[in-house]
């Protein structure tokens, strides 16, 4: 009856969320840019519903890249945030930000961000070397070539990072239906984001609760 250890609680792991920016968003071909909106709104929102430890960290906000996707700024605004900027494309080689991901104090660390094959790759590896289990949300990362990303996710599996998407990171995190105190904010998530799941949702409330 006990869950496998490998599974995301609320509770377990940290998210880190890195560079989602326009200036990286614009050569950002490997997905859709409303379908990666999306699902960067669906994991900043499941981490922000379940008080999950996360960090936001940026790379030349000012001078280059510029300010991150309304969906992380909606549920981590900058003021109360503290957004971590760095010069380096290896968040893992950035003092503050380095010291900000492992004083959450999670064994667990769960990427997502933009490139897949620059910034992504570089802190997951770097991860794995410190001995922390780490995952990626693969459909919350991209880059400039469907290439590009599918090499990097190659990469990171080899050397032992778990892969996710943006929903089983959502429906992990809640697991079990009767949780009430998340169930009513991750319904209205799923029904904004989930696709035809969300519609099937809507649909059950109204047609059987008529």
């Amino acid at each position: 009856m006990n869950p496998s250890p490998k599974l995301l609680s609320p509770a377990n792991h940290a998210l880190v969320l890195i560079d989602f920016q326009g200036q990286m968003a614009f050569a950002t071909k490997s997905i859709d840019m409303n379908e990666l909106r999306t699902n960067v709104d669906i994991i900043a929102g499941a981490s922000k519903i379940f008080n999950v430890p996360t960090v936001v960290t940026t790379v030349a906000e000012e001078t280059f890249s510029g300010p991150v996707f309304p969906e992380v700024e909606e549920s981590y605004p900058q003021l109360t945030s503290g957004y971590l900027n760095r010069t380096s494309m290896n968040t893992w080689e950035d003092k503050a930000a380095y010291q900000a991901i492992v004083g959450k104090g999670k064994q667990k660390i769960v990427f997502a961000g933009l490139w897949t094959s620059v910034c992504i790759v570089s802190a997951v590896l770097s991860a794995i070397a410190e001995n922390y289990e780490t995952y990626f949300i693969t459909d919350a990362c991209g880059d400039l070539t469907a290439e590009a990303h599918e090499r990097a996710v190659e990469r990171m599996v080899q050397a032992g990072a778990y892969p996710t998407t943006s929903l089983q990171y959502l429906l992990e995190l809640q697991r079990d239906w009767a949780r009430t105190e998340t169930y009513e904010a991750v319904m209205q998530l799923a029904m904004k984001h989930a696709g035809a799941y969300g519609i099937g949702i809507q649909y059950a409330r109204k047609m059987l609760h008529h």
